[in-house]
């Protein structure tokens, strides 16, 4: 019989940097959460939230190991390219985290009252989580564009940074919805409106070159994104300002954390999370518009 094309299996989805690290990915995920799930334990929001992310990662990275070994990916209505710069990113992102919180909250030095078993489980699954964060981050720097390399969107830095700039902004509607008062001054919530102007756009942004859909924009989709960018420092330069002041000026707010208040439970505890992570993501979106100067992307790869 005449061969009808090239093999039907991608070997190099499993053999080349990028699929080992993809299969380390695949397996210290599924030890994380199957440490945790067999005896480690876990409870309360910032547990639920752990096992989320490891068995969410877990899924999709089997996902995208399963479409390139079977070039399955070649039918799917996505930009291939941008769909997995973009997840690597995130992964990693949320792989930090929970490499972060499980261990905080529920290892313990000594054995009582959970029992030596149960701690030596949660220290092995703290260290494949941390390893799990590794292996994320090698992928992005294994896949990230180099200087003067055409490529996809969301393997370039600006790309990759609305990733950590969506990121960064969940972060502050969390500490905003936590008790942080917001709506005492239209000053305050004008900030928390470019919180979401912000993040709705960058998402927006990150959902068409990950459908590969920014052809089909009836403006230049770069220029466009540049001119938001250049939008989002102005915004947030404005709210990197005008929070503190309504926060911790002695005239609106207090300069120092009140002494009776609750540890967890406290406004100006969640008002300084929000200042800072302003302060993070205002310098995310100037690096993100230094970098978007020099890119050259193709959105279909």
């Amino acid at each position: 019989m005449e061969s009808t094309g090239g093999p039907y299996l991608n070997t190099a989805a499993v053999t080349s940097p990028v699929g080992i690290a993809r299969l380390l990915q695949m397996t210290f995920g599924c030890t994380t959460f199957s440490l945790v799930a067999h005896q480690g334990g876990f409870s309360a929001a910032y547990g639920t939230f752990c096992m989320f992310v490891w068995t969410f990662c877990f899924a999709i990275t089997v996902f995208i190991i399963t479409c390139e070994f079977t070039h399955l990916h070649s039918c799917l209505s996505l930009s291939w390219g941008n769909f997995t710069a973009a997840f690597a990113m995130l992964a990693t992102l949320m792989s930090i985290t929970a490499a972060v919180i499980y261990p905080l909250y529920f290892v313990q030095v000594g054995c009582y009252p959970i029992g030596c078993e149960v701690r030596d489980f949660r220290i092995a699954a703290s260290v494949f989580a941390g390893l799990l964060f590794v292996v994320y981050a090698a992928e992005v720097f294994l896949t990230r564009a180099k200087p003067g390399q055409v490529t996809s969107y969301m393997a370039t830095v600006s790309g990759l940074l609305k990733i950590v700039q969506a990121f960064v902004a969940c972060i502050i509607f969390g500490a905003l919805v936590n008790d942080s008062q917001y709506g005492k001054y239209m000053a305050t919530q004008w900030c928390v409106a470019v919180y979401s102007f912000c993040f709705v756009v960058t998402v927006v942004v990150v959902a068409f070159s990950v459908t590969g859909k920014t052809a089909l924009l009836w403006f230049p989709f770069e220029r466009s994104v540049v001119i938001y960018t250049f939008g989002a420092v102005l915004l947030y330069m404005s709210a990197a300002v005008i929070w503190p002041v309504f926060c911790f000026d002695s005239k609106y707010g207090s300069p120092q954390r009140p002494g009776l208040c609750a540890k967890g439970k406290c406004p100006w505890d969640s008002q300084l999370v929000i200042a800072i992570f302003t302060y993070v993501n205002l310098l995310l979106y100037v690096l993100d518009l230094a970098y978007s100067q020099r890119i050259r992307f193709v959105s279909h790869l």
